[in-house]
């Protein structure tokens, strides 16, 4: 009983290699995530680093940085309250100016009488009719 030929280690390899786009994007993605990694690794060791410095600084000042905050959050919400009832005053001399000159509010008279239009092509159509 004769088996059939095999063939040879390297013919069977060579049909399951990658062709060359495969290999090309093999490669690519190699390349990229390295210089990936390596970037998140200058990154992490920068920051630690910085952490290891600025820490002691922080701790060391934190007498003077607590009144800081302090002053900088009360002043930052004193200016947001004065900028938000700035806005909502022009907003109120705006329409109470509007309401005594008789000014509509801006996009108001699309709507006022929806039925009126309809009338309206309604006897358009009837004396068109008529006069021809």
């Amino acid at each position: 009983m004769e088996f059939p030929a095999k063939a040879p280690f390297i013919q069977k390899l060579k049909e399951h290699s990658p062709n060359s786009g495969e290999l090309v994007g093999l490669a690519t993605l190699a390349i990229s995530g390295g210089v990936f990694l390596l970037l998140a690794g200058i990154t992490l060791t920068v920051a630690g680093l910085s952490l290891i410095v600025i820490v002691p600084l922080i701790l060391i000042s934190s007498p003077v940085w607590i009144p800081i905050g302090g002053l900088v959050f009360i002043s930052g919400a004193g200016a947001l309250s004065v900028l938000g009832f700035a806005t909502a005053a022009a907003t109120v001399i705006s329409r109470v100016y509007g309401y005594f000159q008789r000014v509509d509010p801006m996009g108001s008279g699309g709507f006022d009488d929806p039925c009126v239009p309809v009338f309206d092509t309604d006897e358009y159509v009837m004396e068109a009719t008529i006069s021809s």
